[in-house]
């Protein structure tokens, strides 16, 4: 094995909500610390963007998918190229893809395990394009390892957050939320608590043509319907207990259409109390499968819902007082970028061999190095 050195990674991430491209240049050392250097959010074209909905829908054909596999690639290689026009190459590039369909569920045909997860964004073009090596493909080891293929953000989160010696939720609030339990004296644990901006996101689209509600004004300016809140917050999933993921399969367009139907009239309380899902999904989560095992001091947020001020109103609310409530900014950690600065680091590790998932949060058999690389 090589000796650890910094390297200079440009990372890639398109999330669940598929709003844009993050991509960040990041320099990883060999103590595993990262720091973001610059980073942007590169917007899809709006045809490609709509095509991606398509597939998520499930009304796109294999053609489609063919052909968004490379022209997935081709807007990461296009974000990749903005950075390095000011930034020079990188080392090597990280790119996390775009997730098209997630089933960590082990049905089996003819004895054979369907578990297994998509996500497009060629990374032969990416090279190509940019010149630059291309590690990409995490989540296939980790579900050839017989786990779920997520959440793979804890690893980062563990680096970043055991040595601080305190007792952390880490959550995540992108399409979908997660959160990864760093303690002084357990072993990290993690998944997917529910959704996070996706239904929000969806409404907002449907009833004020938007593409998400800044700052939770909408949410803020609505009430919360409590019935409504209660019989959504009775779904199958918020009770089945961790290692678990979800996506848009789970919590999809006909799964909010549906909701819907027995939803307020008036659309701002629609937003509010799906505002106020996630916080109370997030909150309950860790009542039933959190505090039981690790006595928490502080819960720290990162992603889209960290800027949604409603959703963090109502968090704040649902959490025990003691909790001190923060965002990743409060430890120098981007609200905005931290996943691609934990695809920075998983690719560091995948560059150095070095195993890169956590069992115990993705329920693997064993640690495995995960990522593929694409040379150019």
């Amino acid at each position: 094995m090589h000796e650890l050195e910094s390297k200079k990674i440009i990372a890639l991430m398109s999330g669940t909500s598929c709003d844009s491209i993050d991509a960040g240049l990041c320099v990883v050392n060999p103590d595993l610390s990262c720091k973001l250097i610059h980073a942007i959010n590169y917007k899809y074209p709006v045809h490609i963007q709509a095509k991606l909905f398509q597939l998520f829908s499930g009304k796109a054909s294999i053609k489609d998918l063919c052909q968004m596999n490379f022209a997935v690639g081709k807007c990461f290689a296009d974000a990749c190229n903005l950075i390095i026009s000011e930034h020079g190459k990188p080392d090597f590039i990280s790119s996390h893809g775009q997730t098209i369909y997630h089933f960590p569920f082990d049905e089996k045909l003819d004895g054979v395990s369907l578990k297994s997860t998509l996500q497009i964004g060629e990374s032969s073009v990416i090279a190509q394009e940019t010149g630059c090596m291309t590690i990409s493909n995490f989540r296939e080891a980790d579900i050839a390892n017989g786990g779920e293929g997520a959440p793979l953000v804890c690893f980062a989160d563990e680096k970043w957050f055991k040595p601080l010696k305190k007792n952390f939720c880490i959550q995540n609030i992108g399409g979908i939320s997660n959160v990864t339990v760093v303690s002084k004296d357990n072993a990290t644990f993690g998944f997917d608590t529910g959704p996070g901006n996706m239904m929000i996101d969806y409404c907002v689209k449907k009833f004020f043509n938007k593409p998400f509600d800044e700052n939770g004004e909408i949410a803020n300016s609505g009430m919360i319907s409590e019935s409504w809140l209660d019989c959504l917050l009775q779904d199958e999933y918020y009770f089945k207990n961790p290692p678990k993921t979800t996506g848009r399969e789970y919590f999809s367009n006909d799964y909010i259409e549906n909701a819907l139907r027995f939803g307020p009239k008036e659309p701002k309380d629609v937003i509010a109390t799906l505002t106020a899902l996630t916080a109370k999904s997030i909150a309950q989560a860790y009542e039933r499968f959190v505090y039981p095992q690790v006595d928490i001091s502080e819960v720290v947020v990162g992603g889209g819902g960290a800027y949604n001020l409603a959703m963090m109103k109502f968090l704040r609310h649902y959490l025990p007082k003691h909790i001190d409530l923060k965002t990743h900014e409060a430890y120098g950690i981007s609200n905005n970028f931290k996943e691609v600065m934990a695809f920075a680091l998983l690719g560091y590790c995948a560059y150095y061999n070095i195993p890169n998932n956590l069992p115990d949060c993705t329920d693997a058999r064993r640690r495995a190095v995960l990522g593929k690389v694409t040379n150019c």
